[in-house]
């Protein structure tokens, strides 16, 4: 049996010593979308790259929301096209099954991810099929690199040997005999002739599909340190994200949406809106009304003058009661799944000495710097849509539905996005804008939200609460049960999108069910707390509140067994790739066991994605409070593609995960969130931010990304340190509910 190279990008891929394939579409040969503005005599040699007469694009679907994907994805092109990074434009393309993100198949399938036997990666190959059979194209997960590594090489690949047949055709020379740099076909004479030169010519002849990928000793641009291709626009100024986006005629809007996320409006007075400077409407949608004016100032103003009868929602109003669930989902009837159960937990805790312990994570809001905007124009013809998403098949299936458009008659324009950390897997500025924009056709209608209307429609991080019991005597721990509970993730995010969700939420255990840790009697039960605040995914998600529970219980067990912190995981770890990481984390920090005179190290090792990462952070205990002094944090990835970059993602990630964990909460009262601007939402101060060093690893069987990873062990990391300075341990976030920080 073989395949294409083709047939290879959409999904083919060698399993179990044979060759598996998926649904028969994927053996076929799929036009490839053109982006926006690429037009004949250009030459789309491949979904992913478009060789023109005056220009060379590449494609790089995955959305960039400050992370970097966009320079990374079109480095792996330029890698094997043999170009400059600075040599192509870079368009994020249009809306297209080519580009489902098979990446994401490892969230699907019940295996970690350091389990490589044939079942596994058989449900992996089934999983990415599947998504490849829905076209599911989503930024996410830390997926990108991963979706990405060999398709888009192999994209360049095969589009500089087509250039190259083309060039061979028409100067009657072998192939062989012809060389590339810097997207040009170099002849033996050392005559050059650009790619663009050859576009129409290549457009004329079949891709070159028999094509063979370098070896990662001849990269010139992979694993070196580069500049994104983002950053001379952003650092200038020139970069146009949503909020810059200006089109002739344009009106504005703002919006009040019930507060009680879910619930209607019974009705509303906008006379005193309508009066104001500037406003020339008010117009509802679902569950809240929009208000036009000309410019966003006087519609968020008059915005807030409208006055609102709210129905009222179907989860607790306040936070009390919301805690209240979730101590009451403890229960048989709630529990979703028992998803280790190894050796006789039972027995090991029914004698004495167990620790008990009990654990909470606050909500938490998304809330990047860039708030949610869109900018849409409908016509009776059709519709377009300019904003920054996560998942653009699904924003250009939403605006049909509402227009009554076909999608085909959608058009997306995907923006680069001034942060998102989940926020943008979400349609709150979708679906209004698209209502507006529907009841004013011919107008373009820019929606904007107020800081504080982000915060109140944001569909914030999963609310949950571990308990814990264990045993450890004579330096062993021989016993841990981890009980979870949360609000499940994927059902209500996904309900969202009319994708029902059943079954146990494999969220919740994340952080947890994945340990490597060779304890002899373990369970990881969850739970759902139902009825309560819709949720949705925030950076790392489960892993987020997961891995702050385990870590920090198995740093209480550890102690208890009068084991050192450090040395104690090394020794537990199972699996060799893993204790690698543990390892490095401590040659960087020198670790040599307590510190004394009011210094603390904590470590916390936490597997999430795929990706092993140990942190170890130290804090001094001060008069003034707990101050952050160094994190060292060591991490998996298979290769680094951009050592800058990778860089740059952990320590952002270490940064966004402690100023979390010190400082941040959102809490419901009366139905709707308390905290609605950065005042009441602090993250950390730049004075309080630690030096972070960062190491990346190579010796797992796959690569990896590495945008979420960071986060989860932070927390408890930090939570350790504090009990190794002062004796006291945190169980809940956010830490300064607890103990000051300076």
């Amino acid at each position: 049996m073989t395949f294409s190279r083709r047939a290879f990008l959409f999904g083919s891929a060698a399993v179990a010593g044979g060759v598996a394939f998926g649904p028969a579409v994927f053996a076929q040969d799929m036009a490839p979308p053109l982006p926006q503005g690429a037009a004949p005599p250009a030459a789309t040699i491949n979904p992913w790259v478009v060789i023109g007469p005056e220009r060379i694009t590449v494609v790089t679907p995955h959305a960039d929301v400050g992370q970097g994907v966009a320079s990374v994805q079109a480095a792996l092109i330029a890698e094997e096209l043999d170009i400059d990074l600075d040599q192509p434009d870079v368009s994020f393309g249009p809306p297209d099954p080519a580009y489902a993100n098979t990446g994401l198949a490892g969230e699907f399938v019940p295996f970690e991810a350091y389990d490589l036997s044939p079942e596994a990666e058989a449900a992996r190959k089934q999983a990415a099929d599947w998504i490849a059979s829905q076209g599911m194209q989503m930024t996410g997960g830390s997926s990108t690199v991963p979706d990405s590594y060999d398709k888009l090489r192999l994209a360049g690949a095969v589009a500089r040997e087509t250039v190259k047949a083309a060039a061979a055709k028409r100067s009657g020379m072998a192939v062989a005999d012809l060389t590339t740099e810097a997207g040009q076909v170099v002849l033996p004479d050392g005559t050059r002739i650009p790619y663009t030169e050859l576009a129409a010519e290549a457009a004329a002849i079949p891709p070159v599909e028999n094509v063979a990928l370098r070896d990662p000793s001849e990269w010139r641009i992979l694993g070196k340190p580069m500049q994104r291709v983002d950053v001379e626009a952003k650092a200038t100024g020139a970069m146009k994200f949503g909020l810059d986006l200006t089109l002739d005629g344009m009106v504005y809007a703002a919006l009040r949406v019930n507060p009680y996320k879910g619930a209607g409006l019974n009705g509303y007075d906008a006379a005193e809106a309508l009066a104001m400077p500037g406003v020339s409407s008010v117009v509802e949608v679902t569950n809240g009304i929009a208000v036009i004016a000309s410019n966003s100032w006087y519609a968020m103003r008059a915005a807030e003058a409208v006055k609102c009868d709210w129905a009222q929602g179907d989860y607790p109003p306040d936070q009390s009661e919301h805690w209240a669930v979730m101590e009451a989902s403890f229960a048989d009837e709630h529990r979703e799944k028992i998803w280790r159960d190894e050796g006789d937990v039972d027995t090991a805790l029914a004698g004495d000495g167990v620790i008990e312990a009990e654990y909470r994570a606050p909500y938490l809001a998304h809330q990047p710097l860039e708030p949610l905007s869109a900018l849409v124009l409908v016509t009776d013809e059709g519709a377009e849509i300019w904003v920054g998403h996560q998942i653009p098949n699904a924003v250009q299936g939403m605006v049909a539905q509402i227009t009554g458009h076909p999608v085909e008659k959608v058009v997306f324009h995907n923006l680069y996005s001034g942060g998102s950390f989940g926020h943008r897997l979400e349609f709150e500025n979708i679906r209004p804008a698209a209502e507006v924009a529907n009841k004013m056709r011919g107008t373009p209608v820019k929606l904007i939200f107020s800081r504080e209307e982000d915060f109140l429609q944001d569909f914030p991080r999963q609310l949950s609460m571990a308990r814990l019991r264990g045993v450890a005597r004579e330096g062993t721990i021989e016993a841990a049960e981890f009980l979870i509970s949360s609000t499940p993730v994927m059902a209500s995010q996904m309900g969202r999108l009319g994708m029902p969700v059943e079954g146990p939420d494999a969220q919740t255990p994340m952080g947890v069910r994945p340990m490597s840790y060779g304890i002899p009697n373990l369970r990881v039960s969850t739970y759902a707390a139902t009825g309560l605040s819709p949720v949705s995914s925030w950076r790392s998600v489960g892993a987020s509140t997961g891995g702050f529970f385990s870590e920090s219980f198995i740093d209480e067990l550890i102690h208890a067994a009068g084991l050192d912190p450090l040395q104690a995981r090394i020794d537990m770890c199972k699996i060799d790739y893993h204790r690698k990481v543990i390892e490095a984390a401590g040659e960087m920090c020198g670790w040599q066991g307590p510190l004394g005179d009011g210094k603390g190290r904590g470590v916390a090792f936490v597997e999430s994605f795929g990706v092993p990462v140990c942190e170890v952070v130290e804090v001094t205990a001060t008069e003034n409070g707990i101050r952050l002094d160094n994190v060292w944090v060591a991490a998996d990835v298979g290769p680094v593609l951009d050592p800058v970059n990778f860089q740059n993602l952990v320590q952002g990630g270490v940064v966004w995960a402690l100023g979390h964990a010190m400082n941040c909460e959102l809490t419901y009262a009366g139905g709707q969130v308390q905290q609605t601007n950065y005042q009441a939402h602090e993250g950390m101060r730049i004075h309080q931010c630690p030096a972070i060093e960062v190491r990346g690893l190579a010796n797992g069987p796959k690569i990896r990304g590495i945008g979420e990873p960071p986060v989860p062990p932070a927390a408890p990391a930090l939570a350790n340190a504090i009990f190794a300075a002062t004796g006291q341990r945190i169980r809940e976030m956010p830490f300064n509910r607890f103990i000051d920080f300076v």
